[in-house]
């Protein structure tokens, strides 16, 4: 094989590796680190919390169960993180004014992701993502 064939192979290789989605949670290395800061949410919840998944610790209050969540909304190829989708349709409903800002790493990827109750669809978002974020729907 040609030295020229041989480095098109290799680029070839490096091009598909390169596309490849991040791996699932649950095939992930040690190394999952949120950083998780919520605030308005009344009763003494506001605050921030370090979460540490594979293995699990941190100064999360249900590190187990956040951790779970995280597991559970991991799907390979996706953004467990990713905002509403652009022109979805989002009931007018209000959650009240609970912010929240998760940053740090997840299977293998970097996280900077808020979170608000501003709709329908973000209220959703949120409650997909209880214990990691506190539970509001009471």
């Amino acid at each position: 094989m040609s030295h020229f064939a041989v480095r098109g192979a290799l680029g070839a290789v490096a091009a598909v590796l390169g596309s490849l989605p991040a791996m699932p949670a649950s095939a992930a290395i040690q190394g999952d680190h949120l950083t998780v800061t919520v605030r308005h949410t009344g009763d003494g919840r506001d605050g921030t919390y370090e979460l540490s998944c594979h293995p699990d610790a941190g100064s999360h209050p249900d590190v187990d169960g956040a951790c779970q969540a995280l597991d559970r909304n991991t799907r390979w190829g996706r953004d467990t993180f990713a905002p509403v989708a652009p022109g979805t349709a989002c009931t007018m409903l209000y959650g009240g004014p609970a912010t929240a800002h998760v940053t740090g790493t997840w299977a293998g990827r970097p996280v900077d992701a808020t979170y608000d109750r501003s709709n329908g669809c973000e209220i959703g978002r949120w409650n997909r993502m209880v214990p990691l974020l506190p539970d509001l729907a009471s």
